[in-house]
């Protein structure tokens, strides 16, 4: 299988706390996968794992993405470094963005659309100069930005503002949208796009991630809860509980967790509650 992010046996570490305990996951293109689980499960962890923070330590386990391996050779070595996971399609929408004060959004998405989609610099001339390095030219990318902030409803002064420097809490999730409608990876980890949003902000971002949703770019949404769901629909849903899925299923899933809470989770797969318990083998609900 090449078209697919496949997570086997993972386990992650941050100094000497174990966060992640064998996850396993596989997420193809084109699909939308929503995980979700209680705080402190591991879900940021895994986000963070997934784009080689270098905090996280991966212990052991494999991850590949369309057939190639993100990590190191063994723990003891570094795996892909994020910039180079970004140019293979990665792409990671944070929950908490930080501002730029003196960047524009303009400059700042003409410049993480280089670092991703040209990032070579250009071969010597003859005589051996090399040419100035101007990546994609100024008057495409407007084209290309403005085309992407009018399928989000973005208002085209949006791209003169600092990055994120007063922003709302809406307005940074939406520019986290806009970098992923730029850049179109071909797999998108969302980490609790959700956060912090009242109805109008939800709605107006659920609205961003279903026009950028496409059959060559597979999502990993993660959440703690359905209320965004509830406007991105995902083909599948998995709780995490004590850093490994423990049951996965379709969207109904996430009615029933809306319903019934995580405690029901851990009487349907015996898993207890405090941090440190092995979990047990995935139940997989059919519904």
């Amino acid at each position: 299988m090449t078209d697919a992010l496949e997570i086997r046996g993972l386990e992650v570490s941050i100094g000497q706390k174990k966060i992640l305990h064998g996850l396993d996951l596989t997420v193809k293109q084109g699909e939308v996968h929503a995980l979700m689980g209680p705080n402190g499960s591991g879900k940021t962890s895994l986000a963070y794992t997934l784009m080689g923070h270098p905090d996280y330590h991966v212990d052991a386990g494999t991850i590949t993405w369309k057939g190639e391996s993100l990590l190191g050779a063994s723990p003891s070595k570094p795996g892909m470094s994020p910039d180079k996971r970004a140019r293979l399609g990665l792409f990671l929408a944070f929950q908490y963005p930080s501002s730029i004060p003196g960047v524009t959004v303009a400059s700042f998405l003409r410049n993480i659309y280089n670092a991703v989609h040209h990032p070579k610099q250009p071969a010597p001339t003859e005589t051996g100069q090399v040419p100035k390095y101007t990546g994609i030219p100024l008057a495409k990318f407007r084209k290309l930005m403005e085309e992407k902030m009018a399928l989000l409803h973005i208002d085209p002064a949006f791209a003169s503002r600092y990055v994120n420097d007063g922003f709302s809490g809406g307005e940074k999730k939406r520019l986290e949208m806009l970098q992923m409608a730029v850049l179109n990876p071909t797999m998108a980890i969302l980490d609790e796009t959700d956060s912090g949003l009242d109805i109008d902000a939800l709605r107006a971002v659920a609205e961003g991630i279903n026009a950028t949703l496409n059959p060559e770019m597979g999502v990993l949404m993660i959440t703690h809860y359905q209320r965004m769901l509830n406007y991105v629909k995902p083909q599948f849903v998995h709780v995490l509980l004590n850093g490994k899925i423990v049951m996965s299923g379709g969207d109904e899933l996430s009615h029933q967790l809306e319903a019934n809470g995580y405690d029901w989770v851990r009487e349907q797969v015996g898993a207890l509650a405090t941090a440190g318990d092995e979990a047990p083998e995935p139940v997989i609900q059919h519904v």
